[in-house]
């Protein structure tokens, strides 16, 4: 990541936190993310179907919240707000850092999240093994479906290329 890009990531943070104590103005999204592939040990995948584009199904994502955010700790949150699955709960060696990190362009219907001129995000791969018998709540207004599919099919299935070969990667 050039120090350029930094430094411009720094100013739409700013700008970020500027706009975000308006109530009117909606919070613009930081262009640094996680991806979680929820699996279980027979290797069967969660995937979600997003609300605002049908047919569209992948594995959690977010953004960070604030530019220091700890990567794991937005994982966390992520996976609680998308899946109602608690982390912490769970075994302290469930999540797993995948150590792998892409940068992709941003679909352009979805730039308006973004500060003027983001265009690229950097995406951080982790993966979370969760009991077989785990519940999934999903956040209606981000996700309407979901599937555990075994990995193969779950990676054929993502709308996201990116997405999946994170989960055939985890699985290799």
């Amino acid at each position: 990541m050039s120090a350029s890009y930094v430094s411009y990531i720094s100013v739409c943070v700013k700008l970020r936190q500027l706009l975000k104590s308006t109530e009117a103005v909606p919070t613009l999204k930081i262009p640094i993310s996680v991806l979680v592939v929820i699996y279980k040990s027979n290797r069967d995948v969660l995937l979600i179907e997003r609300a605002d584009r049908a047919g569209f199904w992948q594995s959690v994502t977010g953004s960070l919240d604030a530019l220091d955010e700890d990567l794991a700790l937005a994982a966390t949150r992520e996976v609680f707000e998308e899946t109602g699955i608690a982390v912490d709960q769970l075994p302290t060696d469930a999540l797993q850092n995948m150590h792998q990190q892409i940068e992709y362009e941003i679909y352009p219907e979805w730039r308006f999240r973004y500060a003027p001129g983001i265009t690229r995000n950097i995406e951080h791969w982790f993966a979370l093994q969760v009991p077989a018998d785990t519940e999934v709540k999903l956040a209606p207004r981000e996700h309407v479906a979901y599937e555990w599919l075994p990995y193969e099919d779950a990676a054929k299935k993502c709308f996201s290329r990116s997405n999946g070969e994170a989960i055939l990667k985890l699985f290799s």
